[in-house]
């Protein structure tokens, strides 16, 4: 009974220590960066927040709002209109939506 416990307590660690890992993973999105409040007209944005719009190949958007930090500033606000962007970072979900920290990112030239 008792290695069936500490069996138990090794897997728990384990299955832990992946979530944690995995969750602290980057990764690079494509897509355009748009102002919540002013172009999207979200009815919870107070103040301009930048978003960056994912579509999927099927057309279905994803919005990822981008944590206001250095690489962010250095890229700019995109208050009226759209950026296309590439944005690579972490994701995270807080208050049902879905928060992007940018380690880099950069404007793409639409063709």
């Amino acid at each position: 009974m008792k290695s069936l416990s500490v069996l138990g307590l090794a897997l728990a660690l384990v299955v832990g220590f992946a979530m944690v890992t995995s969750a602290s993973e980057e990764k690079t999105l494509s897509g355009n960066v748009m102002c919540a409040k002013c172009t999207l007209k979200k009815a919870d944005a107070k103040e301009c927040q930048d978003v960056l719009v994912v579509k999927d190949d099927k057309g279905v958007a994803s919005e990822y709002y981008i944590v206001k930090n250095a690489v962010a500033d250095t890229f700019g606000h995109v208050c009226q209109g759209e950026a296309a962007a590439t944005v690579t970072g972490t994701i995270a979900e807080k208050d049902g939506k879905k928060w992007i920290e940018a380690s880099k990112m950069e404007k793409v030239k639409k063709s």
